[in-house]
């Protein structure tokens, strides 16, 4: 009983509405279904993942710093980079101009100290006037193209950000792809934390590496010929192997980090989500009187959270240790390589002041390059992150371009199968009043073989509104989702002869989207510029319907922003408006009308037939078989029954 009742949680939870209705049977712990609960297995993962329990370990990717990694960041840079003449590619090479004169410019600063010495071992007062103003102009040319270089990596973030940002929306806003990502599919978490918080850091720790990264081949070549002169091939040999022993040291304590911090951004999504939740259903669970509940549940997340940063931060402790050693034990190595050949007698012929000069000038070239190489030992943490970021990313750009493939797929296959190119052996054309014809259509939720509708053959035209009705769970709204392309049918054909827009057909599913925009916006939404800017006429017939509505006094203007409190009104007489100021011909509405009294109701389907509107209705009143033609009875296991309404 405990398995079906579980079972019972995964279904309704799926629908807000009922899970609300049933809600007094499980507080008092009662069974409605004792006789027939079906066993949802496919949600009861979705269900552990909402109410916050782990999932599976084998569901859980592992990313690492291995070749799958090396493909994703690659597949990014190829983004960054579309071209060698692209605007990110110019200010790429323009930063390596910059690092490779800031290099010279630093060689010669370095070479400064061992000429002091020089100077002032021989009490060379001019020569100290001349060299002290040569460090001065040296030291300013030195912080003016550091101070550019960094300049460089700041616009190359905001770039690069700009173009990953805009790729990863231009996938995620195809066709529906972004509801197929956040409603019927769950192996990405977080999409829009990895489109806007991951695509931000990792564009930002990647422009802090990039004038260390692309300079470093042209540093360890010049100074491992500069120490290879000084100190033979002793210098560069020990040099090298202390870079190779720290690598392998750093490689072996990031792997572990680079899982670990995929597993803390996907909590802190979650827990950004949570917020977000309350933020959206503040009234709801007032109501309720849930504020201690949604306290104690979001502590919990914060606390899985901070457990899994204190796991994050034991593992990266050891990575400083790492890299602080490997950093002080450079300083040590770069004199005990210059005092082989000095005990070696190989200096033995310099005084003391030409000696302290060579060591001074020995030790810049070997404390450079073994700086450099501990500069990018030192970038290992960053690499963590980056790596981090780079699986997160990649894996939800891999997921959309499959997806986005597979939704090409489904239009080009869609303009044969809604009607707009048909090929040969297609029944003959309908007329042209015909907005829907379903043949012998099956329908089934995604992931289910449970049939909701068997063999629904229908006809839908113009001035034939249709009403559907049916108990709650038998497939009404999948109907309407299956006529919107939002699912696929099991079984046979659909086609829209209509279009999407003006003239055509607009659907209004239960819950009401409110975007950012002006007033005018909102109320013509999804229609951004339906009339032009300039039609008074316009204006003057969506604030006429706006005051039938109540939703404004006079004199307000359709261009100004919309208010902060417009929300506040009836979700469904803002649905009614952009009904009736686009003037769309058919109208689709999942139960968009059970919140209003019947008189509103009646109000509304009245001016929508004064407009010449077809209806789509979805409900259960009866006072709505008066504005349409036939009702839809679904009755529950695939069963349905088409009737036409008497008139009176």
């Amino acid at each position: 009983m405990l398995g079906q009742r579980i079972s019972f949680v995964s279904m309704v939870c799926s629908q807000p509405t009922i899970f609300s209705i049933w809600k007094p049977f499980f507080l008092h712990g009662l069974d409605p279904l004792q006789n027939n609960v079906d066993t949802l297995n496919n949600y009861f993962l979705r269900l552990n993942y909402i109410l916050g329990f782990s999932l599976p370990p084998h569901l859980l990717f592992r990313p690492r710093l291995d070749l799958q990694f090396l493909q994703r960041f690659l597949q990014i840079l190829k983004v960054l980079f579309p071209s060698w003449s692209s605007q990110n590619a110019l200010m790429f090479l323009t930063l390596l101009c910059l690092t490779l004169l800031e290099q010279l410019v630093i060689y010669q600063v370095g070479l400064i100290p061992s000429q002091y010495y020089g100077v002032l071992g021989n009490k060379d007062l001019e020569g100290f006037k001349a060299l002290t103003f040569l460090a001065v102009m040296l030291i300013v040319l030195n912080s003016t193209l550091k101070s550019f270089d960094q300049f460089t990596c700041n616009l190359l973030y905001v770039s690069w950000r700009k173009d990953l940002t805009e790729h990863l929306h231009c996938l995620y806003f195809r066709g529906r792809v972004y509801y197929t990502l956040n409603v019927l599919r769950d192996d990405i978490d977080n999409p829009d934390q990895r489109i806007s918080q991951d695509v931000e850091r990792f564009c930002r720790q990647l422009s802090s590496m990039a004038s260390k990264l692309i300079v470093s081949p042209f540093i360890l070549v010049y100074y491992t010929y500069q120490c290879f002169q000084s100190t033979g091939w002793l210098g560069p040999v020990s040099i090298f192997g202390y870079f190779i022993l720290g690598t392998m040291v750093n490689k072996t304590l990031m792997s572990p980090i680079v899982t670990k911090l995929v597993h803390q951004e996907k909590l802190e999504g979650d827990f950004r989500f949570k917020h977000m939740q309350i933020r959206v259903n503040a009234e709801p669970a007032a109501f309720y009187r849930a504020g201690h509940v949604e306290h104690m549940r979001t502590d919990r997340r914060l606390q899985i959270l901070l457990q899994t940063q204190r796991e994050l931060m034991s593992k990266e402790l050891w990575l400083y240790i790492g890299i602080n050693t490997f950093d002080y034990l450079g300083s040590i190595l770069s004199y005990v390589v210059i005092a082989i050949p000095i005990f070696s007698g190989v200096y033995g012929d310099l005084s003391p002041a030409e000696l302290s000069t060579l060591v001074s000038k020995n030790a810049f070239v070997c404390i450079y390059l073994i700086s450099c190489f501990t500069q990018l030992i030192d970038l290992s943490t960053t690499l963590s992150d980056v790596a981090g970021y780079t699986h997160r990313i990649g894996q939800l750009r891999e997921t959309l371009l499959d997806m986005s493939l597979k939704s090409q797929d489904c239009e080009i296959l869609g303009e044969s199968e809604w009607g707009l190119d048909k090929a040969s052996g297609w029944p003959a054309a309908e007329p042209a009043d015909t907005a829907f014809l379903l043949e012998r259509v099956s329908i089934s939720a995604p992931s289910s073989d449970k049939p909701l509708i068997k063999d629904l053959s229908l006809k839908i035209s113009e001035g034939q509104s249709l009403l559907i009705t049916g108990n709650t769970g038998t497939g009404k709204t999948s109907l309407l989702r299956v006529l919107g392309g939002l699912w696929t049918s099991t079984r046979g054909s659909v086609q829209m002869l209509t279009d999407f827009g003006p003239h055509g057909v607009l659907f209004l599913p239960q819950k009401p989207f409110f975007t950012d925009g002006t007033l005018r916006e909102q109320v013509i939404y999804p229609l951004k510029e339906v009339y032009p800017d300039s039609g008074s006429a316009d204006d003057e017939r969506i604030l006429r319907f706006l005051e039938l509505a109540g939703l404004v006094s006079g004199g307000r203007d359709p261009q100004d922003p919309s208010p902060p409190g417009s929300t506040s009104y009836s979700p469904t007489w803002w649905q009614g408006q952009r009904v009736w100021t686009s003037r769309w011909t058919g109208t689709v509405l999942d139960e968009a009308t059970s919140a209003l009294t019947e008189e509103v109701e009646n109000e509304l389907y009245r001016i929508g037939q004064q407009l010449g509107m077809t209806f789509i209705s979805v409900g259960h009143r009866q006072s709505l078989e008066k504005f349409h033609s036939f009702v839809l009875k679904l009755c529950g296991g695939g069963r349905w029954e088409l009737m036409r309404i008497k008139v009176e």
